[in-house]
């Protein structure tokens, strides 16, 4: 692999977006109660440059960047590429990358971890500290971790876990949050430590670099920090804990130590979630106790505001459960032409193209994706064939609308893994994860014959011949269009 220039951590990057374009710097004091919250939402609403937040109403000295990865274009800076890359040039490096070899992180001393310039320890930790944002007005309180990563490990297997559980304050030393028994810390959570009444170390890393938030979000079976080392190119640095012995990102801008408690909760929620809507009510949930906590000199905490589509976790969660799933499925010989999950679906349909080369294979496509680790996340797939572009949404709702057989296409799979968030769901299932999933089976039959069955696609690059569309093509400003040749 060539020498990459992604940008190492969050400051790198916030400077790479300003200089792009991707950023716009906001001089003025903006308040943590709702409006920098308002003003998040606002730029994931319009596809607008991400705000970098200089001045916080009562916290001097710290700073907000919110929306980090909310568009394709930061996504590809945060990965080194041209601002300008397309989604399958994009898709297509993080393929590479993520199927070379893996890069180990390596642990640096403390006095060189810029993430220790500032120790919060005994009576001084305190999370009101910090410009913990109110993200909605509405939401059950303000929200620490909002584009984070949770640091776990398995005290048996040794497995790290870097992920995405959001995070309410309920006051100065105690956190709650959202985490599924699916995921990889409820998992966890439930196989050892509250079986045996244990406390689980914990570690918040706010303000990571783009790329170890993005090993975060995504469902890849790769440990995250050398899953964020294929990605960069090289190694991550990390930096032990101060009150545990887990390891934690050096670079990122606020860490958070403590004890996830097996025998205590209090209240969280509600949340605005990444559906769009406000789903998961008031609840007792999984308790953080804090014990320390760390920051950089003029710290950024990093706001991701989720709800109508898109904010980063729509786009990062529907970009890698994309990849992953077209990697499994390729994995086990399936001729698939590529998956895409477009972010305004809320990472919940899955569009595969395949190249339908024998009967039943959308069901055998549907049984492999809702039956893996990443079935959970999404409850539906469309298959269409290897003639359609997924990417395009025009052609894909237009195969939907003619080739799925109302009777013989829509299978429908009863009580699967679903989550709290669902908002189709009754509050019941919400309330036990019981879900449902369906596939829609877009391709013509196999044994239809290509010439008297199938219908014939009326379009122009599938009803004119070559030249013919090469000439038109190429004469499109001399017929005096201003439109772009397509």
């Amino acid at each position: 692999m060539g020498k990459i220039s992604a940008p190492r951590s969050n400051r790198e990057f916030i400077e790479a977006c300003v200089k792009s374009g991707d950023a716009v710097r906001i001089k003025q004091e903006v308040d943590w109660d709702n409006e920098a919250g308002a003003i998040v939402r606002r730029v994931c609403e319009l596809g607008e440059a991400a705000p970098f937040m200089e001045s916080i109403k009562d916290y001097p000295g710290f700073s907000y960047f919110g929306a980090p990865l909310s568009t394709y274009r930061r996504m590809a800076i945060a990965l080194g590429m041209d601002p300008a890359s397309t989604l399958p040039q994009i898709g297509a490096e993080y393929l590479k990358r993520t199927n070379s070899e893996p890069i180990a992180p390596v642990v640096i001393d403390k006095r060189d971890a810029p993430c220790k310039e500032n120790i919060l320890l005994g009576d001084d930790v305190d999370l009101c500290k910090l410009p913990v944002p109110l993200v909605h007005d509405g939401d059950g309180g303000r929200y620490v971790g909002t584009w984070h990563g949770v640091i776990t490990k398995h005290p048996v297997r040794g497995d790290v876990n870097w992920g995405m559980y959001r995070q309410m304050m309920w006051d100065g030393r105690t956190m709650s949050g959202a985490v599924f028994p699916f995921s990889d810390l409820g998992k966890t959570l439930t196989d050892y430590y509250l079986p045996r009444g244990e406390g689980c170390p914990f570690a918040t890393a706010i303000g990571l670099s783009p790329l170890a938030a993005m090993a975060a979000c995504a469902p890849s079976p790769i440990p995250e920090p050398e899953l964020t080392g294929m990605l960069a190119g090289e190694a991550v640095r990390l930096v032990k804990c101060e009150t545990n012995d887990l390891e934690v990102p050096a670079d990122a801008e606020i860490i958070i130590e403590g004890m996830i408690l097996p025998d205590y909760k209090v209240e969280e929620g509600p949340f605005g979630e990444y559906t769009g809507y406000r789903t998961s009510p008031r609840d007792f949930r999984v308790t953080f106790r804090v014990d320390a906590i760390t920051y950089r000199n003029n710290a950024t905490m990093t706001i991701s505001n989720m709800g109508v589509p898109q904010d980063e976790g729509q786009l990062l969660r529907s970009f890698s459960l994309g990849l992953e799933l077209e990697k499994l499925l390729k994995s086990q010989g399936i001729p698939v032409t590529g998956v895409y999950m477009h972010p305004r679906s809320t990472h919940h349909m899955m569009i595969v193209g395949v190249k339908p080369t024998y009967a039943g294979i959308a069901m055998q496509i549907a049984q492999l994706a809702f039956g893996s680790k990443l079935g959970p996340w999404f409850h539906m797939v469309m298959v269409v064939d290897d003639q359609t572009d997924i990417f395009n949404w025009d052609e894909v709702y237009h195969a939907f609308c003619t080739r799925c057989n109302p009777e013989r296409g829509i299978h429908v799979f009863k009580n699967t893994t679903g989550t709290a968030l669902y908002p189709h769901a009754t509050p019941h299932d919400r309330k036990y994860s019981i879900g449902s999933q369906v596939l829609f089976d877009c391709l013509w039959p196999v044994d239809w014959d290509k010439t008297n069955d199938v219908p014939t696609l009326v379009s122009f690059k599938n009803v004119y011949p070559k030249n013919i569309q090469e000439r038109v093509l190429n004469s499109w400003a001399d017929y005096g269009f201003r439109g772009a040749k397509k």
